[in-house]
């Protein structure tokens, strides 16, 4: 549209917030209801942290429990469980990482050289499908599949002669190590491919073009036109998952629990599960919880830092 045409429209009015209250009340209504959600359990726990502070007992409340001060950080750090919580989050949320961050991007990649979108939009659906599955149909699934002796895997293996027993994918910790972080790239590789496929929709297709002109195959196409393209994109996740190192899901390490992985799967949700709820230590919960997102908080800002030392522009 041109200059002039746009001028022939005669002068823009500034919309005041007081309009567009009156003509959209509807659609801020609906917000109304999240924007609830998300203050209240975002924000307005927020003054319950103090209890970090204290010997809190919910019968005497916050003002009847005992200050202790910063004691409860320090019998935190010296329980034994909490160390080996810490270090099983590491590890596993590290290795999550290296295994989970790539796989979308790939997925990404190949969806977008699909070239028959029927097709393409099946693949689509198949692959999101297991973002909205619970941990508990996922866990109950696996554990039907995965029985050592009676599973559909097992039988198969077997039966194929590839293996001669069954396989203890569920009940011995460095199988159920394995297995534990590939049914977690599985369930979300798809939802994780949406934001890369939005980020190579952004790229102008006059790049490709200048490309298949200057003789690039399919794989130079995507790795000097589209990889570059989705960099930015790339690194502002890497930073937010690097602020998940410490995190861990309770759902998902639940579902997998025995006796026999209890070494692999005893991680910081549980603690903190166990603590908080299990053994009514509340300041201890909290402690941990705290803790987590402070460290959490400061890979983000390190990380940024780091990312745009390099010429990126991070996330902050």
């Amino acid at each position: 549209m041109s200059v002039r045409a746009v001028k022939n429209k005669g002068p823009i009015t500034k919309t005041t917030w007081k309009k567009a209250l009156t003509r959209d009340w509807h659609l801020y209504l609906m917000l109304l209801f999240p924007i609830t959600m998300v203050f209240m359990f975002n924000y307005a726990a927020y003054p319950g942290l103090r209890m970090v502070l204290l010997d809190y007992k919910p019968a005497h409340g916050y003002e009847g429990s005992a200050y202790v001060g910063l004691a409860t950080f320090a019998k935190v750090f010296r329980d034994a469980d909490f160390h080996r919580a810490l270090k099983n989050s590491i590890v596993f949320n590290l290795l999550d990482l290296l295994v989970s961050f790539p796989v979308p991007i790939v997925l990404a990649l190949m969806l977008n050289e699909l070239r028959l979108a029927k097709f393409k939009k099946i693949s689509q659906t198949v692959l999101y499908l297991p973002h909205f599955l619970s941990w508990v149909i996922i866990g109950s699934v696996a554990y039907q599949l995965f029985k050592p002796s009676s599973g559909i895997v097992n039988v198969l293996l077997v039966k194929s002669g590839i293996v001669d027993s069954g396989i203890p994918f569920l009940t011995e910790k460095n199988h159920w190590a394995v297995t534990y972080l590939l049914i977690g790239v599985w369930q979300g590789m798809g939802w994780g491919s949406i934001l890369y496929l939005a980020a190579i929709t952004g790229i102008s297709g006059e790049l490709y073009e200048a490309a298949m002109i200057d003789g690039a195959s399919r794989l130079q196409r995507i790795w000097h036109v589209t990889l570059p393209g989705i960099r930015s994109t790339i690194v502002i996740l890497l930073i937010m998952n690097l602020g998940k190192i410490m995190g861990s899901n309770y759902e998902r390490l639940d579902v997998f629990d025995n006796t026999q992985v209890r070494d692999y799967q005893y991680q910081l949700a549980i603690y903190i599960f166990e603590n908080g709820l299990g053994n009514a230590k509340f300041s201890m919960a909290t402690a941990v919880g705290l803790f987590q997102s402070m460290v959490g908080l400061m890979l983000v800002l390190i990380s940024d830092r780091f990312a745009k030392a390099l010429g990126e522009d991070g996330l902050l």
